[in-house]
């Protein structure tokens, strides 16, 4: 049996590289970093070749072949599982290397040709190609081959500084861009995969296995973080009424888990015992819709994926609506120096500015951030709208406490690190509707 010649060499040069802690150990910060980058690199030159293989193998077990097929022929079910077994994977990454390989080998659909070239010359890995196939979706009446094909070459330059979680939610934001109409047939989709499991196991314990739609996922969501998120590293800086209640979270000696099993436990006793005649008190889940003044769809705070404007009004009818007002620079509204702390409209009106965590890379939520001055306090900083900026507890503590500092130029906020870090870094709002607004 032969091999591609390559491989044998490329093993050869690899094994000669010195593999222990101890190597690792003794390098400088900056060099054990370029390490990382280089062996990803390495990482991704040999999935591309896996994936294009997988492909082929892929090819030679097309349905219509059979029994004739490479997979059936040696008694495997589908070319992924051939794969697996031959490689030794999971069957998630069989099944991801059969699809991109067939991107390459088949050209099946011609509007991703771009992502196969971005494979086959390193620029995207296999994770990011698949991604974005996923994310783009297909052409139907409203999106063309020629538009589908426009968005996969953005979103293939996109895959560079994107990794490949962050870059499938933005490829699912592209496609509701381009694809309005089609966004209540994504929701109900999405909404017809929700799933609840019961399970009994021999030792006496049950599993339950909740698989949601992004809005249950909010409604949970909200009751999981106030229940959870003092213990999770949530915000710091909370109101005098919720202080003691935040105290005896911490001091509670359950785990997290534990702690959220008991509370949805007491959530639903008090569900199953509550009189249907009445409406539940103040303190019920809140969930956030934003939506841009004349847009025909909406976001669910700290979720990426657009909701139909059917459900935006579903939801307005069963709660309320808060107008927030931008001015032509992106700013909301202006409180003053009264008052240190930003008051419960203010931090409205920032999180529907940000959309969560400044911060590059993050994605937390709205409801995981505290307001940050960018002029601290106590050297005479405004709370003010335009001077405050939302940041999750880790980024406020890392740009406090290293050196970091925020700037703002007009309606943009610059990250600036230390000297030995970086240039500075244009913080994104994380709120769909404003990334819209701003491309338009």
């Amino acid at each position: 049996m032969t091999s591609h010649p390559g491989f044998a060499a490329a093993l050869a040069v690899l094994e000669g590289v010195p593999l222990s802690a101890d190597v690792y150990s003794g390098l400088a910060d900056a060099d054990l970093l370029a390490a990382s980058e280089e062996a990803a690199r390495v990482r991704q030159a040999v999935e591309a070749h896996l994936a294009v293989i997988a492909g082929e193998i892929g090819r030679r077990s097309a349905r219509e072949l059979g029994s004739a097929g490479l997979a059936q022929r040696l008694g495997a079910r589908t070319p992924e599982e051939l794969v697996r077994v031959t490689i030794r994977s999971s069957a998630r990454e069989a099944a991801t290397a059969v699809r991109v390989g067939r991107l390459v080998v088949t050209a099946e659909e011609p509007w991703l040709g771009g992502v196969s070239e971005g494979v086959l010359s390193g620029v995207l890995s296999v994770a990011s190609a698949d991604a974005i196939r996923t994310g783009l979706g297909s052409p139907s009446e409203g999106v063309s081959e020629a538009v589908l094909c426009e968005a996969a070459a953005l979103l293939c330059g996109e895959g560079a500084v994107l990794d490949p979680d962050r870059l499938l939610r933005r490829a699912r934001q592209v496609r509701d861009e381009l694809d309005e109409a089609g966004i209540a047939d994504r929701e109900a989709a999405r909404r017809g995969r929700r799933s609840l499991r019961f399970t009994r196991l021999p030792d006496g314990m049950s599993r339950a296995v909740w698989v949601m739609d992004p809005e249950t996922s909010a409604v949970f969501g909200s009751l999981f973080d106030r229940a959870t998120s003092p213990r999770r590293g949530g915000p710091r800086f909370v109101g005098e009424e919720d202080r003691a209640v935040t105290e005896a979270l911490l001091a509670d000696d359950r785990t997290t888990e534990q702690l959220a099993s008991d509370v949805f436990l007491e959530l639903l006793r008090h569900g199953a015992a509550a009189d249907s005649s009445q409406l539940l008190g103040s303190g019920g889940a809140t969930i956030t819709v934003h939506v841009g003044t004349g847009a025909g769809h909406g976001f669910l705070e700290g979720q990426a994926d657009a909701v139909s404007i059917q459900t935006v009004q579903r939801l307005a009818c069963s709660g309320g609506v808060t107008e927030v007002a931008f001015d032509e620079h992106g700013q909301a509204l202006d409180v003053g120096r009264e008052q240190r702390l930003f008051t419960r409209r203010q931090r409205r009106a920032l999180a529907a500015r940000d959309g969560g965590c400044r911060a590059p890379g993050c994605d937390r939520p709205p409801s995981w951030t505290e307001a940050h001055h960018i002029t601290p306090w106590a050297i005479g900083g405004r709370t003010d709208i335009a001077d405050g900026i939302l940041l999750c507890r880790h980024h406020h503590l890392l740009f406090h406490n290293n050196g970091w500092q925020i700037e703002r130029d007009g309606a943009r906020y610059w990250l600036i690190p230390p000297p030995d870090i970086g240039p500075r870094m244009l913080l994104e709002s994380k709120n769909p509707v404003r990334r819209q607004e701003r491309a338009a």
